[in-house]
């Protein structure tokens, strides 16, 4: 890493060995690493700035909330998928944005859900309302540190997650409807009390492969169906023959970006 690099970074808000919150950035990954700290709320990710960023313009940010296998504290493992997408050169040429993969600590999770495994399948149970989490309260201080420097456009701030981060997508679009002008949601869930807060406010692009044995796919059935009682009107993409790697055609869908870049709030 370069001198300047580390300079333009350090006026950015991302430290590098002057806190000894921040690690040094690998030099073979284009997304750096910071580190949340807010009191005792930490929040490892990683972060993707735009080919030639300027830091005197405003870009949109995208937020992506990674799976359950991928928690933890080593801030590497929720990069397992969708980078590929937003380091394509075409959509970095074409769409050039702020992307962060924040990573849920282990014992945390992004949502509010209670997952039964004493009949030996999976049962969510989907909670409305209630505290947030650890990691959704760090994931929402992470969001106003964010916010609040000056080359984020607050008008196209985009969220989106896969699985346990499907589930995180429902919850913090109930949580903070008025900051996001788009998301997308593989393989996830919510309670569908909760569809109301965010249906009309949110445009949402519901993904999940029908042969899910992880995450039942009624789980998003019964979320687009919610979120159009309420007024919303989701797109849906049902994978026939995917299980629940339904993330890897979701993030090759050819109209994701473009979708999300088409909403403003």
């Amino acid at each position: 890493m370069t001198l300047k690099k580390l300079t333009v970074l350090a006026m950015l808000g991302i430290m590098y060995l002057a806190l000894p919150f921040f690690v040094q950035a690998q030099t073979n990954s284009a997304f750096d690493r910071g580190l949340f700290v807010h009191k005792t709320d930490t929040l490892p990710y990683r972060i993707l700035f735009p080919k030639k960023f300027n830091p005197t313009q405003k870009y949109p940010l995208i937020l992506v909330l990674h799976g359950a296998g991928e928690r933890g504290s080593d801030n590497e493992a929720q990069l397992a998928y969708g980078p590929k997408l937003f380091l394509n050169d075409t959509i970095r040429q074409n769409y050039p944005a702020i992307v962060v993969y924040p990573q849920c600590p282990k014992d945390s999770y992004w949502s509010n859900v209670n997952i039964d495994t004493t009949s030996g399948k999976r049962i969510f149970r989907f909670q409305e309302g209630g505290e947030p989490t650890r990691a959704m309260n760090a994931l929402l201080g992470l969001v106003d540190q964010l916010l609040d420097k000056p080359y984020v456009n607050d008008k196209q701030v985009y969220v989106g997650g896969l699985s346990m981060g499907g589930m995180g997508t429902f919850e913090i679009l109930r949580r903070k409807p008025k900051i996001f002008a788009a998301a997308f949601t593989i393989c996830g869930g919510d309670n569908t009390n909760n569809a109301e807060k965010y249906a009309k406010k949110v445009p949402l692009w519901i993904f999940h492969g029908a042969k899910d044995s992880v995450v039942p796919f009624d789980h998003s059935q019964v979320m687009v169906d919610a979120i159009k009682a309420a007024g919303g009107d989701p797109k849906f993409t049902v994978y026939p023959n995917d299980d629940h790697n339904s993330w890897d055609d979701a993030f090759a869908e050819p109209q994701l970006i473009p979708w999300l870049f088409s909403h403003s709030k």
